[in-house]
């Protein structure tokens, strides 16, 4: 066999080759062929990009796919404006919804000038860091230790550290991403409906005076929340008030009025301000309380 000829058999065996692979190729794409829909793209450039997962999906592109197939509805975007979700549902010809805003909450209000600091904490300004050194030096062991991780983390910016070393949530701004929530070494944080305004802002589990002598506006688990409200809507657990939002329609603010120290709370629905009741204390101290 010739030299050429060699060369000219290796050249039909690779073109033959070659053309079979292309032709597998051909069938592969056509029995593997999975179709989608172009309103996809279409949906998702109507979309923040936030990929936040306050919608419910782990982010843009998979919420517009639920979009398509009904299994989300716009207004769970709490990122997009109302008017861009109008925008989105009138494309796809599917109602915007009718999802009830939600929102970030702080379970404290123990600020520097109504809750005690026993230890004076010196390293990393992180509320992580510092929870791991012997719990943050804060008297209340679940009180909040205002180093702003939860600021630092928030994307959106809208959570602000005040005078007192307390966390406040914009809630017209707040688009319920998590992230407060996961970063919080005292889980203080938690998702809420803005209907769902009764609120006990404190997470202590210490029951009495000894509780009482740590932050002015702690929950001592006295109880009459739980006696003053319709039954089962609030219950005594480890020494804290807790609500069960199943019964939310039978919430009123009856239920913040004997309460001794203004732990539980009443939140408007629009701007995020609360009411304590008319027996809580009154602070009327500005000023941080001394360490020690």
């Amino acid at each position: 066999m010739t030299e050429v000829t060699s060369i000219a058999i290796s050249i039909g065996f690779m073109a033959g080759l070659g053309l079979l692979l292309a032709t597998i190729l051909v069938i592969a794409n056509k029995r593997l062929f999975v179709y989608e829909d172009p309103r996809i793209d279409q949906v998702e450039e109507l979309l923040p990009s936030a990929n936040c997962g306050a919608c419910g999906s782990p982010g843009c592109r998979p919420f517009a796919e639920g979009l398509i197939k009904g299994s989300y509805e716009p207004s769970q975007c709490t990122v997009n404006s109302k008017e861009m979700n109008g925008i989105i549902a009138d494309f796809l010809g599917v109602d915007l919804g009718n999802q009830v805003k939600r929102v970030a909450r702080l379970a404290c209000a123990g600020g520097s000038h109504v809750a005690y600091i026993r230890a004076s904490y010196e390293g990393m300004s992180s509320c992580r860091a510092a929870a791991l050194v012997s719990g943050g030096g804060k008297g209340c062991a679940w009180g909040c230790l205002g180093l702003g991780d939860c600021a630092e983390v928030c994307d959106f910016d809208v959570i602000s550290m005040n005078k007192h070393s307390l966390p406040v949530v914009d809630e017209e701004r707040c688009t319920a991403c998590g992230d407060c929530v996961d970063v919080c070494p005292k889980d203080l944080f938690s998702i809420h409906g803005v209907d769902q305004q009764l609120f006990v802002a404190c997470k202590n589990l210490e029951k009495g005076d000894e509780a009482e002598a740590e932050c002015d506006v702690i929950c001592t688990a006295c109880e009459r929340c739980a006696v003053d409200s319709p039954e089962g809507l609030i219950e005594i657990k480890n020494n804290l008030a807790v609500v069960d939002y199943s019964k939310n329609t039978l919430a009123s603010k009856v239920a913040i009025e004997r309460c001794p120290t203004g732990a539980i709370v009443w939140f408007d629905k629009k701007g995020g301000s609360y009411q304590v009741g008319k027996d809580a204390k009154k602070i009327i101290r500005k000023e941080a309380l001394p360490i020690g």
